[in-house]
């Protein structure tokens, strides 16, 4: 993340089709020169593209590049019910801190349930930019509600990867789908409504 930016290096560095297990994958990430997002959820990958202020277009294909991108096979969850106390990320962080201090870090974890609010991002480089600030790298970024919406969260938690997986100030990196796959994107704000989120952990 550093690197793209900073640096402006907004190439992609990964193919996704050449990530050879797909089975039980997970991964997030943005599209090469930040023209998107990505996601992948139990084998399947989507991108998220800017239309306009209000739209988006989310399709489901692997025939994508990244600057950078995290992934991870993982076959077994552990699932328990989000404590209706846990409703905003920065309540999540916290919560996933203290709960996993004697797990293997970093992780992948996944959500499922009921957004009441949310706010995604959708990175949106004007093609032909140079980047060396995350100002910069945010140019054209247009930002989606989700309101109600039945919605799935893969999430990346890492206490080591500030600037490099995760922003300067957070331990978490998460995308957001929603049920119907109408909306995907980078999660920047959330209030979950009680009771109805499911955290999944991996088992390892």
């Amino acid at each position: 993340m550093r690197n793209v930016m900073w640096k402006g290096q907004l190439h992609g560095n990964i193919h996704l089709d050449t990530i050879a297990n797909k089975k039980n994958l997970y991964g997030l990430g943005p599209v090469e020169y930040l023209s998107g997002e990505v996601l992948i959820i139990d084998g399947k990958s989507y991108r998220s593209e800017v239309v306009s202020d209000t739209a988006m277009k989310v399709e489901e294909t692997y025939d994508l590049k990244a600057p950078f991108f995290g992934y991870a096979n993982i076959a077994r969850w552990s699932e328990r019910t989000l404590p209706a106390s846990i409703q905003t990320l920065q309540q999540l962080e916290q919560y996933l801190d203290k709960e996993t201090k004697d797990s293997p870090r970093p992780f992948m974890f996944k959500l499922a349930g009921v957004v009441e609010q949310g706010t995604i991002h959708v990175v949106n480089l004007p093609k032909g930019s140079k980047v060396s600030s995350p100002g910069e790298a945010h140019k054209g970024q247009v930002n989606y509600q989700v309101k109600n919406k039945p919605s799935e969260i893969i999430g990346f938690f890492s206490t080591e990867h500030k600037a490099i997986f995760t922003h300067h100030d957070t331990y978490l990196h998460m995308h957001l789908i929603t049920a119907d796959r109408q909306k995907m994107g980078h999660l920047d704000e959330v209030l979950f409504k009680k009771g109805t989120m499911k955290l999944y952990l991996p088992i390892k």
